[in-house]
């Protein structure tokens, strides 16, 4: 697992200059994010950096919180095939049915969509690419990305971090 401050650091300079003229989007240290323009996003849940680090494993803290990455092929949850739902990790609300999770052999959870008002994106410059980053919408924690290469119906692949969510099997 590496986070984008690991990230930059072994890459050197160019790293510390991206961050010195605001490339790379940062977390402030409530639950708000730092939008492109510049504008705090607030959440409806939201916690202290403290708070945080105490409710997360340093692992989910690294993800949600920083922006991580979980090293390929390494969650259980990408063997999770039961009916259910997966909810973030830091908040609880409902993000993905089971219904809607596919093997995209890319390593991490797949699903084709979310559960309707569950996710928010927006773009992601990072490492000198553009993606669309998923982030739960009530709490902020960062979940993963979401590309335009999955299956029918919707043509999307939205390729989740494990940690970063939790698995509710149904009771049914």
């Amino acid at each position: 697992m590496f986070s984008r401050r690991q990230f930059l650091v072994a890459s050197g300079g160019m790293g510390v200059a991206a961050l010195a003229i605001g490339v790379l989007p940062q977390f402030a240290k409530s639950s708000a994010l730092i939008s492109e323009a510049g504008a705090q996003e607030a959440f409806e849940v939201s916690h202290s950096d403290s708070e945080w680090r105490s409710i997360l494993s340093d692992e989910q803290y690294e993800i949600l919180r920083e922006e991580g990455t979980e090293r390929a092929y390494s969650s259980p949850l990408n063997n999770e095939h039961r009916d259910g739902t997966f909810a973030c990790a830091g908040c609880d609300l409902p993000l993905f049915s089971s219904a809607t999770k596919f093997d995209s052999r890319t390593g991490w959870p797949s699903f084709w969509a979310p559960l309707e008002r569950a996710v928010a994106t927006r773009q992601d410059r990072a490492f000198g690419m553009v993606r669309e980053e998923v982030h739960c919408r009530r709490c902020g924690g960062h979940l993963g990305h979401v590309f335009d290469d999955g299956p029918k119906p919707t043509g999307l692949r939205y390729c989740m971090n494990g940690l970063a969510m939790k698995f509710e099997p149904s009771t049914i």
